[in-house]
């Protein structure tokens, strides 16, 4: 009877005119009936009551007026304490227009002019009782000081343990020794779209704000946000001030942490993007074992998409899976088997539906695990099994501060090698010195150089060595020529000063 009662009443709508112009009460009453039954109909337990068994069993939509009146209020207050404000703060150095002038310089003597504060708000979860902070890392980028206030009004100062702009996450701990409330973690995986969750952050530092929604779709990529490229959609409201903020599940288990939004006007728009708690585990792991960054597992293989024409050529049903465009030599990859022109359909039995997807599970894996990969080669699928690694260092050699007067004074450098070209999501078989860090103001930030560019020339002479760019930026010249490999563009820049 429930399951053709909304037809019955759709039905119903359509006949009422009828019904009264032949003046039958009788069909009347056994609509009445129906709706009566309905109301009276036991409401299910509420989902995240601490008082009721957590649902295990399958899905459905809320049936009946009983439910639809159903209040998320239980839900949350048992999670609304694990939701903090972060308050970010950086001294800018602010360089006079005329810095350089030698007219101005002559009659004002160069004066520097004074820093000022930028300062940025987020949100933030607590995922350990000791004070363990998860957010953004834009909500944190350049900070000097990082502050957390709970829910309760107390503020904490706070230190970075961990920020890894590529996945956007940032790991930091209070500096308490009380115990917080905290959110267990979610197996963002078992989400299916149509989910119901729930947003929490502090938008626009109105104050804490929870707003309801559902999962719009699944292993989003090419947001353009990040390098990472397998989110969650939401239409839960999102709007700036929720970066770093929950997504929770109606278990008030954390799913997600809210990362940006799709948006004309700076507002929500029911387009919002969430870094999946799966990924957020792995690197809150890293932090706790005392890595300051976040270490992918090496695999010394490199993965393309797998285009229209190539599933074509390949025998496939639609372009899936990721192609393996390169194997290092003496890489996990390589001992395994692997082989350019292999594409992988399945790692550790999970589909794997497009390149972003893969890089996504190897970097939700420990470094040590096995995995087993499904392969495709010339036709037939194969079994793979390899075990992850730590990316080798090399002979990278230490970090080098470039100092004196040229382009590059500022500029923190260092020779690849497969465990820094990781971390700057570079191939991992590239040579060459790359720029790992620029100090705020120097010269190296005046011309515009960013951590993971490449050095590949300078004055006409190929840089392969960080011995080589100190002997050729120790050069006394007004005159500099370089090139610059960034994002696989080669950009080359004169400069006469």
């Amino acid at each position: 009877m429930k399951k053709l009662l909304p037809i019955i009443i759709a039905l119903s709508m359509l006949m009422v005119p009828q019904l009264q112009a032949q003046e039958r009460p009788a069909d009347t009453n056994l609509l009445r009936d129906l709706l009566r039954e309905l109301d009276q109909t036991p409401s299910p337990p509420r989902r995240g009551d601490p008082d009721l068994p957590v649902e295990t069993g399958g899905k459905r939509v809320p049936f009946g007026r009983s439910e639809i009146q159903l209040s998320f209020a239980p839900l949350v207050k048992q999670t609304a304490p694990a939701v903090v404000n972060v308050y970010a703060s950086a001294t800018v150095v602010q360089q006079s227009p005329f810095a350089s002038d030698p007219f101005f310089e002559k009659f004002f003597g160069g004066r520097a002019m004074p820093p000022r504060q930028q300062s940025s708000l987020g949100s933030g979860v607590i995922v350990d009782p000791s004070g363990i902070v998860v957010t953004n890392f834009h909500v944190i980028r350049g900070a000097d000081e990082v502050k957390v206030a709970l829910p309760d009004g107390r503020e904490f100062e706070s230190k970075v343990l961990l920020k890894d702009e590529r996945v956007d996450l940032a790991v930091l701990k209070i500096d308490s020794d009380e115990e917080f409330p905290t959110l267990p973690f979610g197996d963002s995986d078992a989400l299916e779209v149509g989910d119901l969750v729930l947003a929490m952050g502090n938008p626009f530092g109105v104050g804490q704000t929870t707003t309801s929604g559902i999962v719009s779709a699944l292993a989003r990529s090419k947001i353009g946000i990040t390098d990472f490229g397998f989110f969650i959609q939401t239409d839960a409201a999102i709007n700036p001030g929720n970066s770093g903020g929950a997504l929770i599940d109606m278990s008030g288990r954390l799913i997600g942490i809210n990362t940006a939004i799709y948006s004309r006007g700076g507002g929500s728009n029911g387009i919002g993007f969430a870094i999946p708690s799966n990924m957020v585990r792995a690197v809150v792991t890293s932090a706790e074992q005392g890595s300051d960054v976040f270490e992918r597992p090496y695999v010394g293989a490199g993965f393309d998409p797998v285009t229209a024409q190539m599933a074509e050529a390949l025998g496939l049903a639609r372009p899936s899976g990721a192609i393996v465009s390169s194997v290092d030599e003496n890489s996990p990859a390589s001992r395994a088997g692997m082989r350019p022109g292999d594409v992988v359909l399945r790692m550790n039995g999970g589909l794997i539906e497009h390149v972003d997807a893969l890089g996504y599970r190897l970097a939700t894996q420990q470094i040590g695990a096995t995995v087993n990969f499904l392969i495709l080669r010339q036709g037939r699928e194969r079994n793979v099994r390899l075990t992850l690694e730590r990316a080798p260092e090399g002979q990278s050699g230490p970090e080098v501060v470039i100092e004196g007067r040229s382009p590059f004074s500022g500029a923190k450098v260092v020779g690849l090698s497969p465990r820094t070209a990781d971390r700057f999501g570079l191939p991992t078989n590239i040579k060459g010195v790359v720029t790992t860090d620029v100090a705020p103001g120097s010269m190296a930030a005046q011309v515009g150089l960013r951590p993971g560019d490449i050095v590949r020339a300078i004055n006409g002479r190929t840089i392969e060595t960080t011995e080589t760019l100190q002997a050729v930026t120790a050069e006394r010249t007004r005159r500099w020529r370089f090139a610059i490999e960034r994002n696989g563009r080669i950009l080359n820049q004169s400069l006469f000063y």
